[in-house]
């Protein structure tokens, strides 16, 4: 399984606040790990919303919104794609992300969908699609 883990912002990663070193250390460290150890698929941190842009859908058609936006609980700031056997092992591993200048964050788990999670809807064309995709 692949799980998408969401870094959660907060006033300083918003404010554009650089990571410190000892945390850039500690997150080197444990991405070197987690790739040592078959987990790591890929990670990134994020740029603040103000460098960002929203695209809002409607029957109307497209609206395009820049940043900055509003801090709330669902702004990210980062990211990893890890891929374990199980929530329970996911949340092992999350349990030991770095926190070394004791800021408060969160982190969210997310199964990511597999081809097998959509059954018949996904027919054998579309899954031969897809997988010529992921080749690419």
């Amino acid at each position: 399984m692949e799980f998408f883990i969401i870094i959660k912002a907060n006033a300083n990663t918003e404010a554009g606040v650089m990571p410190s070193t000892p945390l850039l250390q500690a997150m080197g460290d444990f991405n070197q790990r987690l790739s040592e150890a078959g987990v790591l698929v890929s990670g990134n941190g994020l740029h603040p919303s103000s460098r960002s842009a929203r695209v809002h859908f409607s029957a109307a058609g497209r609206h395009i919104e820049h940043g900055p936006f509003a801090l709330t609980e669902d702004t990210i700031s980062g990211y990893w794609v890890w891929r374990l056997p199980s929530l329970d092992a996911a949340c092992d591993w999350a349990a030991q992300i770095p926190n070394p200048d004791n800021e408060h964050y969160c982190v969210d788990i997310r199964p990511i969908f597999s081809a097998d999670d959509f059954g018949g809807a996904l027919t054998p064309e579309l899954r031969e699609r897809e997988e010529k995709l992921a080749r690419q």
